[in-house]
């Protein structure tokens, strides 16, 4: 059973930074393994290079075997319970410092068969989610993954921005889009 990554769309826009951490998705879990909902008619062709995209959103799909990724959950996904699923489900929320819990309002609540989980309670950005949630899905357990909070990206000599979530550690170093960080200096 393949496992599907689904993105819900859950800002007004399809912003670059939206965009931007899409890509970084589908370039990690695979593009046959990822599925973007909730996208404007007008924006589609933006992600079709980077997964499936639909318009309307998982709410209104029939899923089985559906895992909500929420932090507010008060379960964390381990490999044995992640087995049981073949679809997982994130919000694609840009994150507010602090946090607004937008997960269970906008997306749990009208999700009765998908059963939710945590990956910790920190906020982190979706591609992070779907990156940890995938080391977990492939056997490594929350507590043995290696994460910094807070990472700061030099914009130039003298000035600095301060992301302020949880990033997964890969051979030391937090896990982000080389694209972001161009964005961010660009920006």
């Amino acid at each position: 059973m393949e496992k599907i990554f689904i993105i819900e769309h859950l800002e007004p826009k399809l912003w670059p930074w939206c965009i931007i951490e899409y890509k970084h998705i589908s370039k990690t879990i695979g593009k046959s393994r990822v599925w973007f909902t909730n996208i404007p008619r007008s924006q589609i062709k933006k992600l079709a290079h980077y997964g499936k995209v639909f318009t309307q959103s998982v709410k209104s799909f029939q899923l089985e075997n559906a895992c909500i990724l929420d932090p507010e959950s008060n379960t964390t996904l381990t490999p044995n319970n992640a087995k049981k699923f073949q679809y997982f489900i994130l919000g694609g929320i840009l994150g507010d410092n602090p946090p607004k819990k937008r997960t269970a309002p906008e997306l749990t609540q009208f999700l009765p068969n998908a059963k939710p989980f945590n990956i910790g309670k920190a906020q982190m950005s979706t591609d992070n989610a779907a990156y940890v949630t995938n080391k977990i899905i492939k056997g490594t357990p929350l507590n043995k993954i290696p994460f910094q909070d807070e990472i700061e990206i030099k914009i130039n000599k003298i000035e600095s921005t301060i992301l302020p979530y949880r990033y997964a550690l890969v051979k030391g170093k937090p896990f982000y889009s080389k694209e972001l960080i161009k964005y961010l200096k660009e920006n």
